[in-house]
């Protein structure tokens, strides 16, 4: 790599071709890819000549990794709902913990005294996301900068939250997963199953 040098355009524009190929892949679950193999690949499509490998062998090599990794996407999401579900059991004991009908959980941490949004309302709240082994997912309290949106435009255990929650006050929920993403999961940051931790402080009502 460290002989390629990148002062053309092309040779620029070339490197970020790869860059977000690499990306895409990075990003597609396949696990144990070759760079090396990769490479090769391109160079045989960009120059004409004959695959190096027939292509249902090709075709059967993508859908051996395809399987392996659906395989181990679904024994993480075992694990994730697993680990979700002893989570908010044990939570469920504490004595601060009030649990709703839906299984959402909640701690008030501060005790507000303005009004309580509807479902019609838009908010501006400010939050801090964990998964429930403290992994931190997305924080507007990090950004330094609230976030505003529909009361309904939320994951449901937020959306069944903020309609309890009076201005000024800021809460932990503890979402269960069917509350939350569930078996789609959200992006590389939270896996399918899912419980997840919010710090949730209710500023104002738009």
């Amino acid at each position: 790599m460290s002989e390629v040098k990148f002062e053309t355009v092309e040779q620029k524009a070339s490197y970020g071709i790869g860059l977000q190929m690499g990306q895409q892949l990075a990003g597609s679950g396949l696990e144990g890819l070759n760079v090396d193999a990769i490479a090769a690949g391109i160079a045989t499509a960009l120059t004409g000549d004959m695959p190096a490998i027939e292509i249902d062998e090709i075709n059967n090599a993508l859908q051996e990794l395809h399987t392996r990794g659906e395989a181990a996407r679904q024994e993480l999401a075992k694990v994730a709902a697993a680990d979700g579900e002893a989570f908010l059991t044990d939570n469920a004991l504490r004595s601060e913990i009030t649990v709703l009908e839906s299984g959402l959980q909640y701690e008030v941490l501060t005790e507000g005294t303005g009004e309580v949004p509807t479902s019609d309302k838009q908010v501006r709240v400010h939050y801090h996301g964990e998964l429930t082994d403290g992994t931190v997912f997305d924080s507007s309290v990090s950004r330094g900068q609230p976030a505003e949106f529909p009361v309904t435009g939320v994951i449901q255990g937020w959306v069944e939250a903020l309609q309890l929650m009076p201005v000024g006050s800021k809460w932990k929920l503890y979402i269960p997963q069917d509350l939350a993403y569930g078996e789609r999961g959200a992006g590389a940051a939270i896996p399918p199953f899912a419980a997840l931790v919010f710090e949730v402080e209710l500023l104002a009502i738009l």
